[in-house]
């Protein structure tokens, strides 16, 4: 072989091999490069992760169970205002940061499961809103909630087919929930009132627990006809100060207060809610207060 070509192959051969290498050193820098880039996006997911978890941690919890009853089989016509009021009301709780399981036309076991989804989720921070829209009865001055598929003929019926209300929020005390909302727009005359010897119109006073706040569509004892617009006076008004002042903390007493006060004054004083209170503190209906 020409000694030329062979040093030209042989210095051929090694500029070859520092290039490989050069090569291979620039790929394997650029893959730990990138490796070290996988490693600090997948801590900083991490550390956003932790951050959120501990962000929802401290931030109290925010409950709402909803439930609109309107087709009950032994009234002439259905309730049509219910329905539309449970969904109007939960996107705003929903606006406002709740949690809301919404049931509508429920059972008596969708209403008991119900509760029993709430109690479940209930922290010792939690602020517990209930609102109820369909047909309710007082019975021994007790306050129940009427399921869609209630039998009843006589007063023993509704302790056992309707959802007491005091029972809720003493079961909901009982799991430790902080504050406790209620809007009953229950206070209608019903159609099983014709069956009963002796009969009470609408609602009884309930009794308050500690720290909560009840709204109920009418006093004690008396009874709301309903208005003939999409949504029921009650929830149109309270949908009205929920909404207004976006931008500021709104107390809920405040806010049931002025309800009451806007529902009295658009019948004229024909309907006349009732707000009952035993709040040891504000509670905002404002999602970031």
């Amino acid at each position: 072989m020409n000694p030329l070509m062979s040093f030209f192959g042989l210095h051929m051969s090694r500029r070859s091999l520092a290039i490989a290498a050069a090569l291979a050193g620039t790929v394997s820098l650029a893959i730990g490069a990138h490796a070290a880039l996988n490693m600090r996006a997948m801590d900083a997911a991490k550390a956003a992760t932790i951050e959120q978890v501990d962000s929802s941690a401290k931030r109290p919890s925010r409950l709402a169970l909803v439930i609109g009853n309107g087709r009950y089989p032994d009234a002439n016509a259905p309730l049509m205002q219910p329905i539309n009021d449970a969904r109007a009301l939960t996107g705003a709780l929903r606006h406002e940061g709740f949690d809301v399981d919404v049931i509508e036309d429920a059972s008596h076991d969708d209403m008991t499961r119900a509760v029993a989804r709430l109690k479940a989720k209930v922290r010792s921070d939690s602020v517990v809103m209930l609102f109820f829209g369909g047909y309710g009865i007082q019975v021994g001055g007790e306050s129940y909630m009427i399921p869609v598929d209630a039998a009843i003929w006589k007063e023993a019926d509704v302790r056992r087919d309707g959802v007491s209300v005091e029972a809720v929020l003493d079961a909901v005390k009982d799991f430790g929930a902080c504050a406790k909302l209620v809007v009953l727009d229950a206070s209608r005359r019903n159609p099983y009132e014709r069956r009963f010897r002796a009969f009470s119109h609408g609602l009884a006073p309930i009794g308050v627990p500690d720290n909560a706040l009840i709204l109920t569509s009418a006093s004690p004892g008396a009874v709301a006809d309903d208005s003939s617009g999409v949504n029921s006076v009650l929830v149109t008004e309270l949908l009205n100060h929920i909404n207004t002042k976006a931008d500021q903390a709104r107390a809920a007493e405040e806010i049931f207060n002025q309800t009451r006060l806007a529902i009295s004054r658009a019948t004229d004083g024909a309907q006349v809610p009732s707000v009952s209170s035993s709040l040891l503190e504000d509670v905002s209906f404002n999602a970031g207060s």
